[in-house]
């Protein structure tokens, strides 16, 4: 019997404040920074938001520092991480993230560097995304008989 692990995250919303790019002792670069996504559903004619916490390691991370501040779209793609820890006074903590694996922008009105640009602009601007690398393409073998064994 097979079990079925899935943990696969994207959400879209705004950046809350600017992400701040860090380095880890071992020269990892590191960034973490909240965002807000509306729910789905209004209540008394308002929506609720939710702020959550995304974490970034490496080139995702370098992207995002670079491209986007505070009130910037962005979309994300990850995955769902909980980790554990005892604070000073023994109490176990827990904190959950999402850990992004993708960035990408949202908003097409928006340049680069942030500023506003006009439509026509945009259209013409295409932005930058990072992917992380794929598996190498396999050739297709046509039939048993050029199988070396």
């Amino acid at each position: 019997m097979s079990s079925l692990n899935l943990n696969k995250v994207i959400l879209a919303g705004h950046i809350t404040h600017d992400p701040e790019q860090k380095q880890t002792p071992s020269g990892v670069i590191t960034t973490s920074f909240n965002i807000a996504v509306n729910r789905r559903y209004e209540k008394d004619g308002k929506r609720d938001v939710d702020f959550l916490t995304i974490v970034a390691w490496r080139q995702t991370a370098e992207f995002i520092c670079r491209y986007f501040k505070k009130g910037s779209a962005i979309c994300v793609v990850g995955s769902i991480q909980t980790r554990s820890w005892q604070d000073q006074h023994g109490n176990k903590r827990y904190a959950t993230e999402i850990v992004a694996d993708e960035a990408c922008f949202v908003d097409g009105k928006t340049g680069i560097q942030g500023e506003n640009t006009q439509q026509s602009e945009s259209s013409q601007f295409s932005a930058p995304t990072y992917t992380p690398p794929t598996a190498p393409k396999f050739e297709e073998l046509k039939t048993d008989d050029d199988l070396p064994f």
